[in-house]
């Protein structure tokens, strides 16, 4: 029953729309073209920055400096009682959505989905940002000069995030 209900929820969306487009006599191809048109330039916008991303995220994994800076926090993280286990997904977290999803699948086949790393790693991803993806996506060809304070505040509360999902997964083990 679920199922078919989503199957056909898509569908049923672009009739509702076309059908109040029709009603109101909105040109809705023509709108819709335009949508395309402006996302292809927007695109084209970032596609420098997310390229610089990705390389450089790549590197540091290859590179072993990923390893290097978790080795180097490990004890202050092991103080606040965050598994060692995490801390490479912890510290991509904020760079790249991508490489953390990477990262936790491969945590997820080592140890499981319903462990306590698999909860921890769950909980993370639903409480935290790609923060400095997002900022630079963003403010991308813009003068802003308070990035810095918001990449600051916005990362504290990443680690925020990551400290309480553990201690909230600590509590529910």
């Amino acid at each position: 029953m679920i199922s078919t209900i989503m199957s056909a929820s898509i569908p049923l969306m672009i009739f509702f729309i076309a059908s109040i487009s029709f009603k109101e006599k909105k040109k809705t191809f023509e709108n819709f073209l335009e949508g395309a048109k402006s996302g292809i330039y927007i695109l084209l916008e970032i596609f420098p920055t997310l390229i610089g991303l990705f390389v450089a995220i790549n590197m540091l994994r290859v590179s072993g400096v990923l390893n290097f800076i978790v080795k180097l926090f490990m004890p202050i993280f092991a103080l606040i009682g965050i598994p060692a286990e995490i801390l490479p997904m912890a510290i991509l977290r904020p760079i790249s959505g991508s490489s953390t999803v990477a990262v936790a699948t491969e945590l997820m086949k080592q140890y499981g989905v319903d462990t306590y790393i698999g909860l921890i790693i769950s909980t993370i991803m639903g409480s935290t940002e790609t923060t400095i993806y997002t900022v630079s996506v963003y403010t991308r060809g813009k003068n802003y000069k308070n990035i810095w304070k918001v990449i600051t505040v916005a990362l504290l509360g990443d680690l925020l995030g990551i400290i309480l999902s553990v201690k909230l997964c600590q509590i529910m083990l």
